[in-house]
């Protein structure tokens, strides 16, 4: 069955969703005060060096310095042996170019290269490389020959930089590439144009917006049809395609329905649902994904399935069913990183094969490297996800203000014991004429109920009254202590 792309567009927001087989597989979103920096080339000023970690912090305009490695630093490297030292090629002050590699992520300021790169529709363009790779996908020898041969054949004579041909360009014919190599070269003119004499630091290219990139990078021979409800951004995409990629003009179309497109497609109850930390198994069984800053963990549970012949039976079936469903999870909620499984213990030693081989099979569709290891002694599969981008849940929510992220809050019965032991101290420094309690509503109902005999006998200890008043903007752990 044919994929389908779904454009969603609004002035303060662009969401993509990519359907196959009538299931959503892929969610991207990107917001207009904040969109990806990943491409984007900056001139920009050295903030500071620090040669005992062999990097450095860059300021290109950020609420945070960006970080540069010096494996990064494409000034540094040497023939043979490692990179210089970094002291030795960056200064403090310093103006350099940059790219941005990985969008800046939670606490972590962006990360930057000054090695650049351009992508077009079938080339990635190195303007200080002389190297001509082909993609990884691209398996077949006399094939990975031929683009080579193809593309040197349309290069101008005066070509100094490299190219990275990717897996698009397999069918692509010497036109197609010429257009791509016209269209790179200039990009690359007008950025060194712009570089001379430009302030640091300042933005010298930002790369194309995520509707032009979907078109870019997702669209392929399997690709049915791109959908867009905004009339205005399929003019701009129908003239941007007309451009760059002809063979996919035809299937851009302009959505006109009464329903929203999302709504159509139920986009939006997969969103809500890939924002559960359960997520349900057709089967009866389950799984639990917990993202922390570190690393992901997903647990699978066998649930309700008890399954019609025997336990291994039972168990082999809900693994084999939740590798499909983890290796969607990961494409629609954008996890990266370290990523931990723990599929239900499988005695047999097929089973377990099986079982991975049908979860690098799932993963096979993912467009983000990736490695995978095989079972650990404790039945673990340790993987790891490139994470250049937010994931979904750090894109559309926050943390908790009761919980400030922990997932759990102090029950009340301990808010409780908190205020009594504060009251307590509080009566060892001061003496004032009464305590009063400020709490929510189901720490004074307790204090009413179940431990209004240690408030009394808190009360005749200390020798003054104790009132509580409930605060019903307060929070279950937030409490005062009013002295009277």
């Amino acid at each position: 069955m044919a994929e389908d792309i779904l454009i969603n567009v609004t002035l303060q927001e662009t969401r993509v969703a990519v359907i196959d087989a009538g299931v959503v597989q892929e969610l991207h979103i990107e917001r207009s005060q904040n969109r990806g920096m990943v491409g984007n080339i900056y001139r920009g000023r050295v903030a500071r060096v620090l040669p005992g970690m062999q990097s450095a912090f860059v300021e290109i305009g950020l609420e945070r310095a960006a970080f540069l490695r010096v494996a990064d630093i494409f000034e540094a490297r040497q023939n043979g042996g490692g990179p210089r030292p970094i002291e030795k090629v960056l200064a403090e002050g310093q103006p350099i170019v940059v790219q941005v590699v990985k969008d800046p992520i939670g606490t972590k300021g962006a990360r930057l290269s000054t090695q650049i790169s351009l992508a077009g529709r079938m080339l990635v363009y190195l303007p200080q490389d002389s190297h001509i790779g082909i993609s990884r996908s691209i398996e077949d020898e006399s094939k990975r020959k031929s683009l080579r041969d193809r593309l040197q054949q349309v290069l101008p004579r005066d070509e100094t930089g490299g190219y990275i041909i990717r897996t698009v360009a397999e069918a692509a014919g010497e036109a197609e590439l010429t257009t791509d190599v016209q269209y790179l070269r200039t990009l690359w003119q007008d950025i060194r144009k712009r570089s001379v004499g430009a302030a640091a630091p300042s933005a010298l290219f930002q790369d194309l917006s995520l509707s032009q990139r979907v078109l870019r990078d997702f669209t392929n021979s399997e690709t049915g049809r791109v959908l867009i409800d905004s009339r205005e951004n399929f003019l701009k995409l129908q003239q941007f395609a007309e451009i760059y990629m002809p063979q996919v003009a035809p299937k851009l179309e302009h959505y006109t329905g009464e329903r929203p497109l999302f709504d159509l497609y139920n986009v939006e109850e997969e969103i809500e649902k890939a924002l559960a930390r359960r997520v349900e198994l057709k089967s009866g069984g389950y799984l639990i994904l917990d993202q922390t800053e570190a690393m992901t963990t997903i647990d699978v549970n066998t649930g309700a399935f008890v399954g019609l012949r025997s336990f291994d039976d039972t168990i082999f079936k809900t693994n084999l069913e939740a590798s499909q469903v983890i290796a969607r999870q990961l494409r629609l909620r954008n996890l990266g990183g370290i990523i931990v499984i723990d599929f239900i213990d499988m005695d047999n030693l097929e089973h377990c094969v099986t079982v991975l081989a049908e979860f690098n099979k799932a993963l096979s569709k993912d467009r983000t490297r990736m490695t995978v290891s095989d079972f650990t002694q404790l039945g673990l599969v340790e993987m790891t996800r490139k994470r250049t981008r937010e994931s979904l849940a750090h894109v559309l929510c926050e943390s908790c203000p009761t919980c400030t992220g922990r997932g759990e809050i102090k029950t009340a019965r301990t808010i409780c014991y908190q205020v009594l032991r504060n009251i307590l101290q509080e009566a060892r420094q001061f003496s004032p004429r009464e305590f009063r309690i400020l709490a929510a509503q189901p720490v004074i109902d307790l204090f009413l109920e179940e431990e209004s005999q240690a408030l009394a006998m808190l009360s005749d200890f200390i020798g003054k009254p104790v009132s509580m008043q409930v605060e019903t903007s307060y929070t279950q752990e937030q409490y005062d202590v009013i002295l009277l």
